[in-house]
């Protein structure tokens, strides 16, 4: 914020002034007063011992006494050890909320300027044999985020998913339905496409664990048994047939695949999120492209062929172990369709400056893989991809698993979230006055609002357990208490506008200001820098934990003062420009997170 380096600059005078040396810019480390301390900005007077050849507290004691005598800015100032605190003059605060009012709805956001660096973001990448489930939740959040965030920093974003539309998981469901199906869709069962296939996946698993179980009964170990399997023998046909061009085999997976993306489509658009038109690719395109790739860089010498047939990258240079890249019986897999989507990506945008996988920190290994082995084929935006690693979510109850038809369904989840919202506003009298419609439509805000922060609230490198009662409380660290809190700033500025007060553009520059009121601009104030810090630190969370400390020292404040009965004309307009400049950065933050805010509640 301007106050922020006005003051650095100020420093730097202060110093050369007072001890005849120059300093950098960046060597002036201010920091926000911790609040058990008076003032507003902390500086660090260690870096400036060598120069003033004095103690730290001595330092700090000139220097303060300086720029409180030098600077109209500065009210006054006080000194722990090597730590001068600086508490800032009211109209300065003032000048500053009149900014930030005026930048309207972009206050903290970079455009893109036309020369901006192209980012490509993949998230989803869902497989076509079963619907989203919670895991995939946290994905689709992240990588929504992380795109809004990326794009409020002034870079060019493609929002992207790879879906991995074949191999041998996508042949199971393919062969349950056709043993046990009946020719089932999902018009005749009344069920979305991408559950329906679900449905047979888990089908597969039981009756191979069946065959499993009898082939174990007759002696052999778990192992003959997996490899005289006749289900998986057929599973493994029906992939060869399917590679092979057969007809009838790719037929139905086009079928059932077709199911499968209706249903991914419905979960996409009422989870709020999307990805850039032209820009979702499918493994059953681009895995041919990294098969040639594989061989031809076996052609080079580049990678080596086992005695079996199969390609290998020998990565003990790098200190790794050898990669499979092409089994023994010429069939890709998921880092041979990884390298031929990157090469897909890359020829039709050229320009990508980063690649950004969204994906679980299970795939550390693969994504380190996938660079070294991109750089080794001779590809220059192997060094440059990103992988975006974030932890596991699991549910109170434990982990999920797939097979076992053990997963929470997406579309089941945010289902029962809209339900308890609406419930639970029912109950606490948030959804009095509101129309049937009304109380929809907040209900969905509210239900997915909370979803979607407790789960962006955390750091997305940490593991975590999402558990759906507490993130729908209204009190908290929680997406409800965040939009309940928006939806109570507009009810006082609806009240004010009925009152016929209107809200000034330019506040008087001679408003005594309260600590508390001083605090919230301050807090104002570092939303740019919040920004810029999620957009380093591909760190959605830090916007989201951002927005609820705004929100809870903005109800502090609300419990504390007078708004609208406020007596004195000018503090009153100073607060209602405060409250509504507050609900402004409320929504810009959510939004930033697809997060929405409801007008009233």
């Amino acid at each position: 914020m301007k106050i922020e380096r006005d003051l650095q600059s100020d420093v730097v005078k202060a110093i050369k002034q007072l001890y005849g040396a120059d300093v950098e810019l960046g060597s002036v480390q201010l920091q926000r007063t911790k609040k058990e301390f008076e003032g507003h900005f902390t500086l660090v007077a260690f870096p400036f011992l060598k120069v003033s050849r004095k103690g730290p507290e001595q330092t700090a004691e000139e220097i303060g006494a300086f720029l409180k005598e030098n600077t109209l800015y500065i009210e006054d100032y006080n000194v722990i050890k090597g730590f001068l605190n600086l508490s800032v003059k009211s109209y300065r605060w003032l000048e500053l909320l009149t900014e930030i009012q005026q930048e309207k709805d972009n206050y903290g956001l970079t455009p893109a300027a036309v020369d901006a660096p192209l980012v490509m973001v993949e998230y989803s990448s869902p497989n076509t044999n079963k619907p989203l489930h919670l895991g995939h939740v946290r994905n689709n959040l992240l990588g929504y985020a992380l795109s809004e965030v990326l794009k409020a920093n002034g870079y060019k974003v493609i929002k992207t998913n790879l879906v991995n539309d074949r191999g041998i998981h996508i042949c199971k469901s393919m062969l349950a339905w056709k043993k046990w199906g009946n020719d089932e869709t999902p018009q005749s069962s009344g069920k979305k496409g991408d559950h329906l296939i679900g449905d047979y996946y888990v089908l597969f698993d039981k009756h191979y664990k069946e065959d499993l179980a009898a082939l174990q009964a007759k002696g052999l170990s778990k192992e003959e048994a997996e490899s005289q399997s006749v289900l998986m023998g057929e599973a493994r046909e029906m992939l060869r047939l399917w590679e092979a061009g057969d007809k009838d085999v790719v037929g139905l997976w086009k079928m059932m695949n077709g199911w499968v993306y209706e249903g991914f489509e419905e979960t996409y658009k009422n989870m709020g999120v999307d990805f850039d038109e032209g820009e979702i690719y499918y493994e059953s395109e681009t895995y041919l492209d990294g098969k040639e790739t594989v061989l031809d860089g076996l052609n080079r010498g580049i990678l080596f062929r086992k005695d079996d047939g199969s390609v290998w990258a020998d990565l003990a240079g790098e200190g790794l172990d050898q990669k499979l890249l092409l089994r023994s019986d010429g069939t890709s897999v998921y880092m041979t369709q990884d390298i031929g989507t990157a090469k897909a990506r890359f020829r039709k945008h050229p320009d990508i400056s980063k690649m950004v996988y969204v994906v679980g920190n299970e795939q550390n290994y693969h994504f380190q893989v996938l660079s070294i082995v991109l750089d080794k084929l001779g590809f220059s935006f192997g060094k440059g991809l990103h992988h975006f690693s974030y932890g596991m979510v699991e549910l109170p109850e434990g982990k999920m698993k797939s097979r076992e038809g053990t997963v929470v369904d997406a579309d089941d989840l945010m289902a029962e979230m809209i339900n308890t919202a609406k419930e639970t506003s029912r109950e606490l009298g948030k959804l009095d006055g509101c129309s049937e419609e009304e109380a929809d439509n907040i209900a969905r805000m509210v239900g997915l609002g909370a979803l979607k922060y407790f789960i962006l609230k955390v750091d997305p490198k940490k593991n975590m357990t999402f558990d759906p009662k507490e993130s729908i409380d209204f009190n908290g660290n929680t997406g409800p208490f965040i939009q309940y809190t928006h939806a109570r700033i507009k009810s006082v500025l609806r009240k004010a506008e009925e009152a016929g007060i209107a809200i000034a553009s330019i506040l008087p520059s001679d408003i005594l200001l309260s600590g508390k009121e001083q605090a919230l601009v301050q807090l104002l104030g570092e939303f740019p820098a919040i920004v810029k810090q999620a957009g380093v630190e591909y760190n959605p969370a830090a916007i989201a934990n951002y927005v609820y400390d705004l929100v809870k020292e903005y109800n502090q404040f609300y419990h504390d003062f007078s708004i609208l009965k406020e007596e004195d004309s000018d503090i009153r307009q100073f607060r209602l420009v405060l409250s509504a400049t507050v609900a402004k950065v409320i929504k810009i933050g959510m939004a930033l997170l697809g997060i929405d805010v409801p007008e009233k509640m």
